[in-house]
């Protein structure tokens, strides 16, 4: 069996799909999918997202109930994943719209982790920097390749840590206990820990998509598709950031 990319946004055959033959991609090479393209969108889209962050966290600490921006960007965020998902000719579209919706969910979560544990989010936010520079250096200089061994593990550890994190959200509404990835334990740290390094290993499935797939030929809208998965990817990783540093601020 071939794994591709755990990121939903960046399978393989939504490439292939959409791809056209190497003469129609020589054609028309000002209209298909670049990676200079997709860089330069996935930083559109990343301005976007602090845009709205830093709108929903000033309304917060202005008396605003962090839960508006927190639950309702999120919602809207999951909607925006699932149409582009479905239709990724859709894109243009949703992919920003889901920056400036995801960015509200940010800010809120972020504001609400910053009143708790003070100097916690400029944590996350360079842990999640640095972890993608290395991960897009180790990458460009083809220190760890993506193979599809590679590709099969990472894909299992993300299907497992969301499976499990389902799980135990549907056990925690019928029953009363603490799951063990909550809490500040070291069980709780270690597990933390293991989930930040497989989100950093899905960035490596990312970058090997979208370089696979402008080679490709594929259509100008990937770029957009291919962007917006890559952030879904960076905002996963930031979270997860958050909730170790958190727990590690707690144990002080």
């Amino acid at each position: 069996m071939e794994f591709k990319s755990s990121n939903p946004f960046l399978k393989e055959n939504k490439f292939k799909n959409t791809s056209r033959t190497n003469d129609e991609a020589i054609a028309v090479h000002q209209e298909t999918m670049t990676v200079s393209g997709t860089i330069n969108k996935s930083f559109t889209m990343l301005f976007m997202l602090l845009s709205t962050a830093l709108v929903s966290w000033w309304l917060v600490g202005n008396g605003y109930n962090p839960m508006i921006f927190t639950i309702g960007g999120g919602i809207v965020g999951l909607i925006l994943v699932l149409i582009a998902s479905f239709k990724p000719t859709t894109s243009p579209y949703t992919a920003p719209a889901y920056a400036l919706f995801e960015g509200l969910f940010i800010g809120g979560l972020s504001a609400v982790f910053e009143a708790m544990y003070p100097g916690l989010v400029i944590q996350a936010v360079s842990a999640t920097f640095i972890t993608f520079l290395v991960c897009f250096g180790l990458y460009k200089y083809n220190i760890v390749k993506v193979t599809e061994t590679f590709k099969s593990v990472v894909i299992g550890a993300t299907m497992a840590i969301f499976a499990f994190y389902l799980i135990s959200w549907i056990a925690s509404m019928f029953m009363t206990f603490q799951p063990i990835h909550q809490g500040n334990s070291l069980m709780s740290i270690g597990i933390s820990v293991f989930v930040i390094i497989v989100a950093a290993l899905n960035l490596f499935l990312d970058f090997d998509m979208i370089e696979k797939g402008s080679k490709t030929g594929a259509p100008k809208y990937m770029e957009w598709f291919a962007s917006m998965g890559l952030m879904i990817t960076l905002v996963w990783l930031y979270v997860e950031f958050l909730r170790l540093f958190a727990k590690l601020s707690s144990r002080d």
